[in-house]
This record gives structure tokens, C-alpha cells and sequence, in this order.
């Protein structure tokens, strides 16, 4: 059989390799027929073949015979599994394309052997890029760039990465250190950032000299830091394979660290305890007043209202405008819990008064039911957000607001005493059910809770933000189907007598 050498450089990423493998695709070349190898003075790397001469321009001038095409998640693949330093990837990544073709889920087999090592040597790299981000470390250039005010620091690292890995992990350095020039310098090439763009060399780097003087401070605050009574030797060792330590400045440090270790563990445990700061009294005095504060029970939903505008159980009262009372009848039969304020709700100070609101007053009045029969509220009172520029967008409250809160709602429920208790998402559902309940298991569904006169229905629904977060497509269509019909469900128990 004749067969086709293509060559490429050892450092060659996904595109080289692309443009070579759709040429055969396309002139349907089984694998057995190519030769990939690199170009690094090497002779065969598979055995003896019949080499043609330029294997690249024999084949292209074959006819093409078919069209070519890849899913996006082969193409994903194939692009992570180029990165391997494997002299065998090339020829893997092409069995793998020739192979989809008339299998298009063969990626989902993950016990065929060609996936299996593809998806091996895929986490390798991911793990080279996890090290790389922990391991490397920058050291500052004396010689400065650029003069006055505006002039960038500049910084080195070297580092020896296992893998192709440059032009993945650029992007990680690019946003974490987008402050200040730098180059890292590695045996696989360089990446150099500027404050504008990276740019990537596959040229192989030697290992400079670098020291910027502060190696000694570093050492001071990695022993003053080192936990003796924490030392698990296999667990460094994993986590920091051994070819990492001649780069890292506090490796000398560390045997010494560890053969002392047993000693300062006992000298810890024979010193006497030594009190606390003031100021850790002072914030747990802070704590217990803020988880053993329980209002006075209310008599009247006006009295409630006025206890809920003071409330400082949480921290969300300092940004919030105010906080949002529920809204509805006295004698209501339904009550409606939500999440937490909007933006809207936040400076109106009433409840589902915004984009959320306003789909659910007309999913309401699709389903037969007037808001004005059902009282309203939210299982947080005030409105948690961050700022981005002027806008103030919406975070979802954490479980210490939600306990903070839950006295105003149970305060709520004991005034209104409905006979219909409706959540809407996952934080109303926690609320008023504790966190044991998923709402991806519950929604859509009703229960009872209790039993005889003190016997309430439940019935969880989605939160009407999160149906507009889904859109107008096919899922964001569907689910408000859903939701429409459990609203309908508010109509039915209003028309039964008694309920």
C-alpha cells in the first residue's frame, strides 16, 4: 500500500494538522495509509513505509470524493488532544476523524480504545495547565519599560510544562495579571503579554537567570506560614510532583520544614491558650444577637408591615432603598411567595411590580385568577444586588438571609392562615420547606402539608425571572406552558366551595 508521510513541526497546533486531515478525509485515505510524523530529525516513527516523496502534494492531487464534515464536540476534542506532547496525536486525531464518520456518536463510547486514550491524554493536559497555573512563579525584571507615571512593570517566569499547552493557558495569565507586562518563558516556547494582546512564540527558551531580590522575604512568609500539624508528605508529593520543585523558591525550605515538623507540633500543644482578641468578642456578641433575634409576634398585617421596615437581621438593609412588605387580603385563601425584591419592587416598595411581575399578573389573567385575591409577598425583604456601572443587578439571596427572614414570613402565614401556599423558585421552596426539598424534583407538583383544620396545599412553580431568562425559544416556550397550567390550578381551588 502506498503511503502518504505529512509532516509537521512538533510544536504544530489543531489548524496545521486540520488542513492536512480534511485533504485525506475529503480523497477518503484510511489511516493505515498516511504517515504522520514530525519534523525533528527523526527517522520513521511507526516502522518502514514506502515513502513517495512529498506526501502532502501527492495526495492533494488525488480527486476529492466526498465532503467532510465534523460535530463541533469532535472538533473540540480533537483541538484539546493536539495539545499532548504524544509523538503518536496526529495520527490518533485523524483514526478518530476517519472513524466519525460513519459513526458520529462514537465519542460517546468512552470503553473504544482510540476515545479512551484521547480522553487520557486530554485530562493530562488539563492537569499540565492546573500546575502550570499553581506552580509558576513571576519574578520582576529590574529593567523597566516605558518612563514617568504610566510606565508597566515588567515580569519573568520560567516554567516546564509537559504538554503543548502555551496557547491554551495564555488567556488564564492575560485576565489575572492584565496589570503588568510579562513573559513566560518555557523549553515549548513563550508567551508574552503587553497590556493589550498575547503573543506566543513556538521558539524553545533557555532558562534564565532571575532573581528580583525578594527570595528571602518569600522563604520569611512561607515558613511563618507552613502548618507543622497539617504535614501529609504523599499528598505534596501528588500534588506537587517532584519536576516541579527546582523552579519553586520555597522547595529548599521544605524538608527542612517537614523534619521539624513533629517538634513544633509539641511545642504548639504545651503552650498555654492565649485569649482572643477583643474585637472576636465583639463580633460573635454581634452574631448571636443577629441569630437570636425573633420579632414579637404581630397582630395585624399593618403592624407586621411597620416591624419589616426596620428589620436589620441581615446586611442586605444597608444598600437596599427599602424593604418590601407583602401585599394582598387580609382573608386571602392563596398566598403567592416569591424570591426577593427586583429593582423595581426596590424602589416602589411593593412586591412583582417588574419585568417578573408584570409576566406573572398576565400569566394570572390568562389563567382566570385576579391578582387582587391573593396575597403577595417574598421570602426576603430586601433586594440583594451589585453594582455594574449604574445598573443594579440582581444576585440571589444566600441561606443566612433567608433565615434572617423566615420570621416575617411565618409571621405572614399565621396572620393570612391560607388554605393555598404557592412557591415560586428555589428560594421561596427552601424558605418554606427547608433545604432537603429540590425544586427540580418538585416543580410543577402539589402536597399537603399538616393535617385537619391546620392542613395547607403546597404547589411549587417556577419564578417567572427565570422564565424570562429562558426567552422566547423552544425550552422558554415550554416552560411557560407549565407554568400557565399550574396558575390554572389557583382558578380551580378558588371555584371550590369551602376550600
Amino acid at each position: 500500500m502506498i503511503r502518504y508521510v505529512l509532516t509537521l513541526e512538533d510544536s504544530a497546533d489543531f489548524e496545521p494538522w486540520r488542513d492536512m486531515a480534511r485533504a485525506a478525509l475529503q480523497r477518503a485515505i484510511p489511516p493505515e495509509a498516511l504517515d504522520w510524523r514530525i519534523r525533528d530529525g527523526e527517522t520513521d516513527l511507526f516502522g518502514q513505509i514506502t515513502d513517495n516523496g512529498d506526501g502532502l502534494e501527492a495526495l492533494t492531487a488525488l480527486p476529492v470524493v466526498k465532503t467532510v464534515t465534523l460535530r463541533a464536540s469532535c472538533i473540540a476534542l480533537l483541538r484539546d488532544l493536539l495539545c499532548h506532547s504524544d509523538p503518536g496525536r496526529f495520527a490518533l486525531a485523524y483514526r478518530i476523524a476517519w472513524r466519525v464518520q460513519g459513526n458520529p456518536h462514537l465519542l460517546d463510547v468512552v470503553t473504544d480504545v482510540d476515545i479512551a486514550k484521547a480522553r487520557i491524554m486530554v485530562r493530562q493536559n488539563r492537569e499540565d495547565c492546573h500546575k502550570m497555573a499553581s506552580f509558576l512563579r513571576f519574578r520582576e525584571d529590574p529593567v523597566q519599560r516605558g518612563e514617568g507615571q504610566d510606565a508597566r512593570r515588567r515580569f519573568l517566569a520560567w516554567f516546564e510544562p509537559q504538554h503543548h499547552i502555551l496557547e491554551r493557558i495564555a488567556p488564564f495569565f492575560s485576565k489575572r495579571f492584565t496589570d503588568m507586562d510579562w513573559m513566560i518563558l518555557t523549553p515549548r516556547g513563550s508567551i508574552r503579554w503587553d497590556g493589550k494582546e498575547v503573543v506566543y512564540s513556538p521558539e524553545p527558551c533557555e532558562r534564565p537567570e532571575l532573581d528580583d531580590g525578594f527570595g528571602e522575604l518569600w522563604d520569611t512568609y512561607y515558613a511563618s506560614t507552613f502548618n507543622p500539624a497539617r504535614v501529609r508528605t504523599k499528598a505534596m508529593r501528588r500534588e506537587m510532583p517532584g519536576r516541579y520543585w527546582k523552579n519553586l523558591p520555597e522547595t529548599r525550605l521544605i524538608p527542612q520544614l517537614v523534619a521539624g515538623a513533629e517538634a513544633r507540633v509539641r511545642t504548639m500543644a504545651e503552650q498555654e491558650l492565649q485569649p482572643a482578641p477583643a474585637f472576636h468578642e465583639r463580633l460573635r456578641a454581634r452574631e448571636t444577637r443577629l441569630v437570636t433575634q425573633v420579632p414579637d409576634m404581630a397582630e395585624t398585617l399593618e403592624g407586621l408591615a411597620a416591624q419589616v421596615r426596620t428589620c436589620t437581621a441581615c446586611p442586605l438593609h444597608c444598600p437596599a432603598t427599602q424593604a418590601v412588605v407583602g401585599e394582598g387580603p387580609a382573608e386571602a385563601r392563596i398566598m403567592v411567595v416569591g424570591e426577593q425584591p427586583g429593582d423595581q419592587e426596590d424602589l416602589a416598595g411593593r412586591p412583582f411590580v417588574g419585568p417578573a411581575g408584570q409576566l406573572l399578573h398576565e400569566a394570572l389573567g390568562e389563567a382566570g385568577v385576579e391578582r387582587g385575591a391573593l396575597y403577595l409577598t417574598n421570602a426576603v425583604k430586601h433586594f440583594r444586588f451589585r453594582l455594574q456601572g449604574r445598573r443594579r443587578i440582581h444576585q440571589n439571596p444566600d441561606a443566612a438571609h433567608v433565615v434572617a427572614c423566615r420570621p416575617w414570613l411565618e409571621q405572614e402565614i399565621a396572620l393570612i392562615r391560607p388554605k393555598l401556599i404557592v412557591s415560586l423558585g428555589a428560594t421561596a421552596l427552601r424558605a418554606l420547606d427547608g433545604p432537603g426539598m429540590a425544586m427540580s424534583d418538585v416543580r410543577g407538583t402539589s402536597w399537603t402539608v399538616g393535617t385537619g383544620e391546620k392542613a395547607v396545599r403546597r404547589l411549587a412553580l417556577a419564578h417567572p425571572s427565570w422564565l424570562l431568562r429562558l426567552g422566547n425559544g423552544a425550552q422558554g416556550g415550554s416552560e411557560r406552558r407549565h407554568f400557565g397550567e399550574g396558575l390554572s390550578r389557583l382558578r380551580e381551588f378558588l371555584d371550590q366551595p369551602g376550600a
